[in-house]
């Protein structure tokens, strides 16, 4: 005897968005010493708020943020600008990594660009992507009997 198993998800789940995005991080990406900004998304009604955390970065001259392809992508670089003089290079810690960064979310098929509203205050990135839980809950079909 087989058993059948229906799972019904949302047309968008940020649940589903979220392990889409990060997927499995490996040693090797961090032993590059590549720059990669923490991301927090949290659910406000039926909205979406992405928090990029970018302290120090000038985010006009160093961060860009745009719908791409169905993806909301921030791209950008944390700069060192202590690696342009040596003579002024001395360290004895670094455990601040710099380099190009760049985060991608697979969006909603309804969400555009103009859903897309962006803040930067503090050091954190706030990106609120409006709409889009919205449709997201499970609708209930009538069953008619004969």
């Amino acid at each position: 005897m087989s058993t059948l198993a229906l799972r019904t998800r949302p047309a968008w789940d940020l649940d589903r968005w979220v392990r889409d995005f990060f997927g499995p991080v490996t040693a090797e990406h961090w032993s590059t010493g590549a720059f990669t900004p923490a991301v927090e998304i949290v659910r406000d009604g039926d909205d979406a708020l992405v928090r990029v955390e970018l302290p120090g970065l000038d985010v006009e001259k160093d961060v860009n943020v745009e719908v791409d392809r169905g993806y909301l992508v921030v791209h950008g670089e944390r700069r060192d600008e202590r690696a342009s003089d040596p003579a002024k290079d001395v360290r004895y810690i670094r455990e601040v990594r710099y380099g190009s960064f760049r985060r991608s979310f697979k969006l909603p098929d309804h969400v555009t660009g103009q859903d897309i509203k962006a803040e930067y205050d503090a050091g954190v990135l706030t990106l609120r992507v409006a709409g889009a839980h919205k449709g997201a809950q499970a609708q209930r079909i009538a069953i008619e009997t004969k």
